[in-house]
């Protein structure tokens, strides 16, 4: 007698699952990599400064001896670190405030349809895609206070007589440091917007435009309004980036001239590292967690209410 299908059935106990179709053990396996990397690399050095920020740690003396609390009464007892916690609130906010600026004209630009728009998001993006060390090499060039070309062009044009000095005195240097950093932040922040207002459907302008709107009060009541989550999105991971950020300070400045420019990161990486007092750099460090929770939270509050609203 001839097999039926039916008695082919074979019951689900006896099918042979492979790694492929075991949802769970396989997004498992595809996120092991990436905590592994954030255990490593942010996890580890974050305990170790904070074992560190309570020891008496230094380069030459690398035995570890319970101090408790002398690192932070150290530290704020030092007139470095209080002009530092300073220059980190000033730095992030006036950064975030143009960086906010600029990415919305960038992303209005890159939205409109125009010839040779890629080679524009190509030189947008460029300032992103260098190597942020890089960068500020180029603009400690362009800064330089003898053979700034910036100074040579206002020379020419009648603007400037002698040399600006960009990094020699405390309010420009301040500028410096902000502006470059802006320059790099702003291509990132005007993608995330422009990937915001991308997913904004076209009938709202389409209703907008028979309404008799024009440019300016479609760009209040209706783009900025419904870009309002994204760009808090925005500002989240540019306040992230700025508040850790001492790249640009480290190359421009080395947070001179006379602290003007010292932020939180590099006098910790100054204090730390180049000061041989790893204990106290730690300590320093350690200030950068509260202004991140506190920026992060303040900012995901304002997005819950804006998409509860």
């Amino acid at each position: 007698m001839t097999d039926t299908v039916a008695d082919r059935q074979v019951s689900p106990a006896t099918v042979k699952v492979g790694i492929a179709d075991r949802e769970r053990l396989l997004g498992s396996l595809f996120l092991a990599p990436a905590v592994a990397y954030i255990i490593a690399l942010v996890g580890v050095p974050f305990f170790a400064a904070i074992a560190y920020s309570f020891s008496d740690v230094t380069a030459g003396d690398p035995s570890f001896d319970w101090v408790g609390l002398a690192n932070f009464r150290a530290i704020f007892r030092d007139a470095v670190f209080w002009r530092s916690l300073q220059n980190t609130l000033v730095f992030t906010a006036i950064s975030m405030a143009l960086v906010v600026l600029f990415a919305e004209i960038l992303a209005l630009i890159l939205a409109a349809d125009f010839r040779g728009k890629w080679v524009v998001r190509f030189f947008v993006l460029l300032p992103w895609t260098t190597p942020v060390a890089l960068g500020a090499i180029s603009w400690l060039w362009m800064l330089d206070s003898i053979f700034s070309p910036i100074d040579w062009w206002l020379r020419e044009f009648g603007i400037l007589e002698g040399n600006m000095f960009w990094l020699g005195r405390p309010v420009l240097a301040m500028a410096s440091v902000i502006a470059v950093h802006t320059w790099r932040i702003v291509p990132l922040a005007a993608v995330i917007i422009l990937a915001g207002r991308a997913a904004i459907p076209s009938d709202i302008y389409d209703a907008a435009d028979i309404d008799g709107a024009g440019f300016w009060r479609k760009l209040w009541e209706v783009t900025l309004p419904l870009t309002l989550p994204v760009i808090a999105v925005a500002i989240l991971f540019g306040a992230v980036l700025t508040i850790t950020d001492m790249t640009v300070v480290y190359v421009l400045t080395r947070g001179g001239p006379v602290n003007a420019t010292q932020v939180l990161g590099s006098w910790a990486f100054f204090r730390g590292i180049e000061g041989g007092n790893l204990a106290q750099g730690a300590a320093v460090a350690l200030f950068l967690l509260p202004l991140l929770v506190a920026a992060a939270v303040a900012i995901l509050r304002a997005v819950k209410r804006m998409v509860v609203i």
